[in-house]
């Protein structure tokens, strides 16, 4: 999972010039990808480590990345 999402992560930034900050996956492939990642205990030590904020959505049928002008880790909910 980690190859995939840094591929993924490669070819977003060569097509658009600048990285992403978003990863967007479903449950599933979260828990695959903490399996692969078992060393990392919390979700905020992964999202420093993936340089991306970590969207799990059941709707996402293959993971990808995006970027968002959203700043967040400060963002509220309104």
């Amino acid at each position: 999972m980690l190859s995939f999402i840094y591929r993924q992560a490669m070819a977003f930034e060569r097509d658009h010039g600048f990285r992403p900050n978003l990863l967007c996956l479903n449950r599933e492939h979260y828990e695959h990808l903490r399996r692969d990642l078992a060393g990392v205990a919390r979700l905020d030590t992964l999202v420093r480590l993936l340089g991306m904020e970590v969207v799990v959505d059941p709707e996402v049928a293959h993971p990808h990345v995006a970027w968002s002008a959203i700043d967040w880790p400060n963002a509220t909910a309104v």
